[in-house]
C-alpha cells in the first residue's frame, strides 16, 4: 500500500526558519520516498511502511537535535498527494 503524509512543522523557537529548513533537508536524505515542499507543508510519499518509518525517524532526529516543535500531519493512504 502507498501512503502520502502531509507534514506541517511549528517550531517553538523565535528563529523558526532554520529549524524547518534543517528538518526538510533531513527528509531529503531518505532515498526511498518522494518529497514535495510547499509553502505551508511538506508531503512525503511512498510505500506505507517506509514512509511511516521515515516520519518516525525524522521526528526522533528532530528531538535529538533539541529542536522543540509541534508536528501536524495528515495521512492519505493509497493516494499520491504530490
Amino acid at each position: 500500500m502507498e501512503l502520502s503524509i502531509e507534514i506541517t512543522m511549528y517550531p517553538l523557537e523565535d528563529k523558526y526558519l532554520p529549524i524547518i529548513e534543517n528538518f526538510i533537508e533531513h527528509l531529503k536524505s531518505y532515498n526511498d520516498i518522494k518529497l514535495e515542499v510547499f509553502p505551508t507543508s511538506t508531503v512525503i510519499y511512498g510505500d506505507f511502511d517506509i514512509v511511516m518509518e521515515v516520519l518516525s525517524s525524522a521526528i526522533k532526529w528532530n528531538v535529538n537535535n533539541k529542536d522543540k516543535a509541534v508536528f501536524v500531519t495528515k495521512f492519505l493512504p493509497n493516494y499520491k498527494a504530490i
